[in-house]
């Protein structure tokens, strides 16, 4: 008999049946959001959150004096330019060079509204430079909303678990799909949402040299730039840096979230980082849908500007200011965002000590990092099962199988949410829980 659920499981079911996904394991970060609010309100229990990936840490004081100045200096009544400010621009290429050693002109960076702006204008692009190519390939798990991007614009993908193909293994994995699934682009993030395991620089080259060969565009999403904590990537113009598909070959874009690293993710200002011969290259196909063939004017100039005509002018100079404060040595990001890091290895404690266990438990045979994500199950429930129970706990998560994941039973959670403060909370409601289960 199951004693003391936190949450009384007639109102969760109640509220669960007005929803309009039909299996929670389908549903999406947001829907379950919204979900865990309902239950939250109507129950008065208060949710441990690890749905979302909400940064939970302040943004540096650097950033929010630079968005006052430029308040105060009248920018608000100006449009942005589209392409992204001339000093942002030119801090996101001292970045570049700085932390992954990559030579770009500031001609080839912009901003964007978040890393979800800049996706989805590549995907627009990217996927209509060749009428006879089918569109995105994702080494997966990975970050959900990226497909219902390419859902939303009518696109087609192919996805694989990577877990299985690591090293070597990568290369005839990657090349067969390349071929049989006629794809346009590549994406994965690294490290990885919601693995947390790290491609290493002979998968990058593989990634890399298949790129070249088949002429794909290799988007590279490090939303978690630097947040491999098993390395220090912080030190500006010095090893080691960030690894990139940059190294290996000229069909690379990048998205650089502001989000994490820098905890910016409300101002909704991202970068966009384009090689110069993806920026120049011309696709007689693209004159299907844009004013040139050239793949960075339809990027920037017909993509970006339908998307949002620009990015919001103050959080520009804000990112700006956090940017050069980096690329100066005067701030090192990665002294705030170690404490996810700590976070992820106390609750991966908690999860395992109450009859949980890791769905990918380890990077090439090394143990994984710990930050933003890790991913666990319970024995004999599957995730949409698992999912549904935690509910009754005041727990909230997201099914592995909306990641791409070979794994039906996991779940993906996220450590930005729950603070020292709350772990006492999780392992009582957790300790409950598998005192019921088990």
């Amino acid at each position: 008999m199951r004693n003391n659920i936190p949450i009384d499981k007639k109102l969760t079911d109640s509220i669960l049946t007005e929803m309009p996904f039909s299996d929670i394991g389908d549903a999406s970060i947001r829907e379950i959001v919204k979900l865990a609010n309902a239950v939250e309100e109507k129950s008065g229990v208060k949710f441990l959150r690890m749905e979302m990936g909400v940064p939970g840490l302040d943004v540096s004081e650097i950033a929010l004096e630079a968005e006052i100045k430029a308040f105060k200096s009248g920018v608000a009544s100006k449009y942005a330019p589209i392409e992204g400010i001339k000093p942002l621009k030119h801090e996101i290429s001292r970045f570049v060079k700085n932390f992954l050693d990559i030579e770009i002109s500031p001609d080839y960076c912009f901003a964007t509204v978040g890393s979800a702006q800049g996706s989805t204008a590549l995907f627009m692009v990217a996927n209509r430079t060749d009428r006879n190519k089918r569109g995105v390939l994702f080494i997966d798990p990975g970050f959900p909303v990226q497909k219902l991007q390419i859902k939303v614009l009518g696109y087609e993908y192919d996805t694989f678990d990577v877990f299985n193909f690591r090293g070597e293994k990568l290369r005839e994995k990657l090349e067969k799909l390349i071929i049989e699934k006629k794809i346009s682009s590549v994406l994965y993030s690294n490290p990885n949402n919601p693995t947390w395991i790290s491609f290493t620089d002979e998968e990058l080259q593989i990634i890399g040299e298949l790129a070249t060969k088949h002429n794909v565009i290799v988007i590279e999403d490090l939303a978690y730039f630097g947040m491999d904590f098993r390395k220090d990537y912080s030190e500006p113009g010095k090893p080691p840096y960030q690894p990139t598909v940059a190294k290996y070959t000229d069909n690379w874009t990048m998205l650089i979230s502001s989000s994490k690293a820098f905890s910016y993710a409300g101002q909704r200002v991202g970068m966009l980082v384009v090689s110069e011969k993806v920026y120049k290259s011309r696709y007689p196909d693209l004159k299907r849908f844009y004013s040139t063939d050239q793949f960075g004017h339809s990027l920037i100039y017909n993509a970006l500007y339908i998307l949002s005509a620009g990015v919001s002018h103050t959080p520009q100079y804000g990112l700006t200011a956090l940017l050069k404060a980096v690329n100066d040595g005067v701030y090192n990001y990665r002294d705030d965002v170690l404490e996810y890091g700590e976070r992820a290895e106390a609750m991966k404690k908690i999860f395992l000590d109450n009859g949980f266990k890791l769905v990918y438990d380890n990077d090439l045979g090394e143990p994984l990092a710990d930050g933003f994500y890790f991913t666990v199950y319970y024995p004999g429930m599957s995730g949409s099962e698992l999912l549904h129970n935690l509910l009754y706990y005041g727990i909230s998560a997201i099914a592995l199988q909306t990641t791409g994941s070979e794994h039906s039973e996991g779940l993906r959670a996220c450590v930005s949410q729950i603070n020292e403060t709350m772990f006492s909370e999780l392992e009582r409601r957790l300790q409950l829980f598998h005192k019921n289960f088990s």
